[in-house]
């Protein structure tokens, strides 16, 4: 039991390493970024602010809008405070996930100049894209099938889909689309241009799922297996 606790956390630890890592590889690519993120990396950008420390703004946000969706449908839950608990959580691991995208992003060269258009170097743009969308995938994987405390972009998701009792891809969808749609205003009113959008968005939105989906079935059975989470 000790030793699938261990290896419980070790998965869990390592998949937000691999995530962070994916997430930061995406703003490198220079091709558009993932859209769970697109918001506040164009508001880093646009207002030359710390790209941790807006992720960690957002995230707050995100967390509060659960609490608050949670409470206002704690007749759903048998133990809703048990719910608000996690939803709480969620903070401090914010705070640990954003460090780890400040660490990642000082130790990752800026591949391209801020003059670089998307043209030049694509096949290197690609090549970093490719390895950011199945680092993300992989790491959204890896932590969120050890059941501990979820990233809170995925725990909005799942808030917002149960307050409208829509399934978990349904919500995710739409609320990607809310979050691009976001983006490009915010980009359009204060830079006059798109800031973080583009087709690496859309490769994201496609490719991440994809990931996920191959690596829990290649993979899955053996990570719940050594862990003890049940299916």
């Amino acid at each position: 039991m000790k030793k699938q606790f261990c290896y419980r956390i070790l998965f869990y630890v390592t998949g937000l390493l691999i995530l962070a890592l994916g997430l930061t590889l995406n703003t490198k690519a220079g091709l558009g970024v993932s859209p769970i993120i697109s918001v506040s990396y164009s508001m880093s950008q646009i207002f030359q602010l710390n790209f941790g420390n807006t992720t960690l703004f957002l995230y707050c946000v995100f967390v509060i809008v659960e609490i608050i969706l949670h409470y206002l449908m704690r007749a759903k839950y048998h133990d809703y405070k048990f719910v608000l608990l996690m939803d709480v959580f969620q903070i401090p691991l914010s705070l640990i996930f954003t460090r780890f995208l400040n660490i990642f992003v000082l130790l990752i060269p800026d591949f391209f100049t801020s003059t670089s258009t998307w043209e030049q170097y694509l096949p290197l743009r690609l090549f970093i894209l490719v390895l950011a969308i199945i680092c993300t995938g992989i790491g959204a994987a890896m932590s969120l099938s050890m059941r501990i405390v979820p990233n809170p972009g995925d725990g909005i998701v799942q808030a917002i889909g149960d307050s409208i009792n829509k399934n978990v891809g349904f919500t995710k969808n739409c609320f990607d689309f809310f979050n691009i749609t976001l983006t490009i205003i915010l980009g359009m009113i204060f830079a006059g241009n798109l800031v973080g959008i583009g087709i690496g968005t859309i490769l994201a939105v496609i490719g991440v799922g994809r990931v996920i989906a191959l690596f829990q079935h290649f993979v899955g059975k053996k990570l719940f297996s050594l862990s003890g989470v049940t299916i």
